[in-house]
């Protein structure tokens, strides 16, 4: 399997996914010649020291907007990895929620409250998945502070194989791939690569694929370790000036527009794994509910959009 693939969805509202607009953006997405999409959408917690994970009836997504998309990516043929993601609602990012462990007398009182209310979370979008036919299933996104809890993670999985049937994914951070002990446990494994390969603002794509010959041998003797192939889940950066050398970044407004370093790094990134074994593929960060229409409005944006921009260029010479 090589996945084409691009994340979708990401911080969709109750009802987004079925606009007018949002159907106009699906159909550009899938005409990149995509095999695969990532139905990213969030979950929230009232903070990231908080055991309880709910669904707000005025703003969460539904399973009838989920099933729209998952249905119209059937339709036309592109398989669905369905990647419900925690989200705290105090602005925290999500690598922070956390846990003291064992009290004095043994009781994890905090990680099973935690894990009980995110298995239930879990749980709901497996059997999703699973009636819906989402060929993958993400069971994880970026949650380095839990990553350490290795047996509650191995017994949540047990329970999430005996609702969907499907290949599980886990997606941690980059810099953090040695730290999740348990990868064996599930079917690939996810890495957020945003590592930096530029060196300098405006880099070129040949210094970029310097760096991530690199990225290749850590990627290769991980792979190794556990037999398993790798998922680039996220990747991405903005078309905005120096975003290679902090690709993870949405904070800098002030960066100048800039598409040359942005389709670098594209370029350069799958050129320099698309032959090797350990990759399964990547999953682009990200593509926008609702996107604009003519290149004057792709030309102010600085986020992480491809479309008429060189980006969206490099991706359809590869994946079409």
């Amino acid at each position: 399997m090589w996945i084409k693939g691009f994340t979708y969805g990401w911080m969709a509202q109750r009802g987004a996914y079925r606009t007018e607009k949002a159907i106009s953006s699906q159909d550009k997405l899938f005409d990149l010649g995509v095999n695969w999409i990532c139905l990213s959408f969030p979950v929230m917690q009232d903070s990231f020291s908080s055991t309880r994970i709910y669904y707000d009836y005025r703003s969460t997504i539904t399973d009838k907007d989920l099933i729209f998309v998952i249905k119209r990516a059937h339709e036309q043929g592109i398989k669905v990895c369905l990647k419900p993601v925690i989200n705290c609602e105090d602005g925290m990012w999500r690598a922070y929620i956390n846990f003291p462990d064992e009290d004095m007398l043994g009781r994890d009182k905090y990680w099973n409250e935690w894990f009980e209310s995110y298995s239930a979370f879990l749980c709901h979008y497996s059997e999703l998945a699973q009636d819906t036919g989402c060929e993958m299933f993400c069971i994880g996104c970026e949650m380095s502070g839990t990553e350490r809890k290795e047996e509650h993670w191995r017994k949540l999985i047990e329970k999430v194989r005996g609702i969907y049937q499907g290949p599980l994914v886990y997606n941690t951070n980059h810099g953090r791939e040695d730290e999740v002990k348990w990868f064996d446990a599930v079917d690939y494994i996810g890495i957020s690569a945003y590592y930096r390969v530029g060196k300098k603002p405006d880099d070129s794509k040949e210094n970029m694929l310097r760096v991530w010959k690199s990225v290749d041998k850590e990627m290769e003797r991980l792979s190794k370790r556990f037999n398993k192939q790798i998922i680039f889940m996220e990747i991405g950066c903005r078309s905005a000036e120096s975003c290679s050398m902090m690709p993870w970044d949405f904070v800098h407004k002030e960066l100048p527009w800039n598409e040359e370093e942005q389709a670098a790094f594209y370029e350069s990134c799958l050129e320099a794994f698309h032959d090797k074994d350990w990759f399964a593929g990547p999953f682009w960060w990200d593509w926008s509910i609702e996107i604009y229409d003519t290149r004057k409005e792709a030309m102010k944006d600085k986020g992480f959009n491809i479309h008429l921009k060189k980006a969206e260029e490099v991706i359809k010479k590869w994946y079409r």
